[in-house]
């Protein structure tokens, strides 16, 4: 265990499967190509549905990454988890053993959690009765179980904790892993977050709110945030996991540095348990702690991965937001929703934008907001529509803003040794 309160805390690894790839490699050819992931859902029938479409994670096995027992034990969102914290430890190159696994926390957010086995065991007590409900029922469906079962597969036996809080349950995992290191908690986390919830009873659920977009004609036209025609956000799934260590300990074992972050900020609405606040003050209130922790000027922020959900109430009010804390500074401020090409990964989708901000980061190319066609007048920024813009970008801001008024933003730089 360390003990310096002032640690900086980098990222080594990333682990990510997303409806644009099973790697981080794939997954950034296809953002800065703009190619969507969304397409018809294969995982239920959805004739009698709203809404047909959604962001899958094609083509993934767990038997690549779980034993087949094991796997037959875990919802699909814990299944992810465990296969995206493999792909980070890989590329970070630690070795996670006795001499190191207390001093390593996994911190895992789920919006949600097992929905998926909730609704089958559901229905296997309402046609063939209470004996028949499974005895994993609960070990599948609560939300601790991506970071439990991520532990167990690693190995990894320091703090084991799991966020929740709607959207923002990634971003807050992030967060709190950080915060972990910095004051000298623990040297190193597994950090992210995981969702699963494309099954009828997640799409129909969010259909009744009319918070999902039902152009079933155009799946990969569906989500278009800031765009005039936008009609609701498109639900994807995936996991999205960070190796996180205080910058002694990443420098100690020679480990390649990928980005630093340099602040998190959070702040809740406090005013309705779908709706943002209508000015965007709780937005605007975590944008500005996190800069104010980084000690940073709005000037500082190179680019900014919007939370951009592509629903009208959301883009409105994250446009305020950004234009009351960056003024005029805000029109010359690149902006991308990459929601528009993986969908809203709901409680993994602060996690995937992170590892957004740091590719953009490294490779100097910031992702478009594809089909932003027809701008709302309302939504005026610098979005880069449609096409990547190479870009130097050394300070990189990501928004997530969740249901019940959870507002989390982290801050990421390139790494220096000064």
């Amino acid at each position: 265990m360390v003990s310096n309160r002032d640690n900086r805390v980098v990222v080594t690894g990333i682990g990510i499967l997303c409806p644009l790839g099973l790697d981080m490699a794939t997954t950034w050819e296809n953002l800065i190509a703009g190619k969507s992931g969304i397409d018809y859902i294969t995982l239920f029938d959805t004739e009698p549905f709203e809404t047909k479409f959604a962001g899958e994670v094609k083509g993934f096995d767990p038997l690549n990454y779980i034993d087949r027992k094991e796997a037959r034990r875990m919802d699909r969102f814990a299944q992810l988890s465990v296969a995206a914290s493999r792909g980070a430890v890989e590329q970070s190159g630690i070795q996670i053993n006795s001499t190191n696994q207390d001093d390593i926390a996994i911190v895992v957010g789920s919006g949600i959690g097992g929905l998926t086995t909730l609704f089958e065991q559901t229905k296997i007590l309402l046609e063939k009765g209470p004996s028949k409900v499974s005895p994993f029922l609960v070990p599948m469906m609560i939300s601790d179980m991506a970071a439990a079962q991520v532990s167990i597969a690693l190995g990894v036996k320091g703090p084991n904790l799991c966020t929740t809080s709607a959207c923002s349950s990634s971003s807050d995992a992030i967060g709190v892993a950080y915060e972990l290191i910095k004051r000298g908690g623990v040297e190193a986390a597994i950090a992210g977050g995981s969702e699963s919830v494309i099954n009828p009873i997640g799409v129909s659920s969010f259909n009744a709110l009319k918070a999902l977009s039902t152009r079933n004609e155009a799946p990969q036209l569906a989500s278009r945030p800031f765009d005039a025609g936008r009609d609701g956000f498109v639900i994807s799934e995936g996991a999205c996991l960070f190796i996180l260590e205080s910058l002694t300990h990443a420098q100690k074992r020679g480990a390649n540095i990928l980005s630093e972050i340099i602040a998190y900020g959070a702040s809740a609405d406090a005013f309705h348990i779908t709706q943002p606040d209508g000015d965007g003050a709780g937005a605007v209130r975590a944008m500005r702690l996190a800069l104010k922790k980084a000690e940073l000027a709005p000037t500082d922020i190179d680019y900014i991965n919007a939370h951009g959900t592509s629903t009208p109430l959301n883009d409105k009010t994250e446009t305020m937001a950004i234009k009351t804390v960056f003024g005029d500074y805000a029109y010359r401020l690149p902006i991308s929703s990459t929601k528009s090409m993986t969908g809203h990964l709901v409680g993994a989708a602060g996690a995937v934008e992170t590892a957004v901000c740091i590719m953009v980061i490294q490779h100097g190319i910031i992702p478009p907001t594809i089909n932003l066609t027809h701008p709302d007048p309302e939504c005026d920024l610098d979005y880069v529509p449609n096409v990547a813009r190479q870009a130097k970008v050394t300070t990189t801001l990501s928004n997530s803003f969740g249901f019940g008024g959870h507002n989390s933003v982290l801050i990421l730089r390139k790494y220096s040794e000064a």
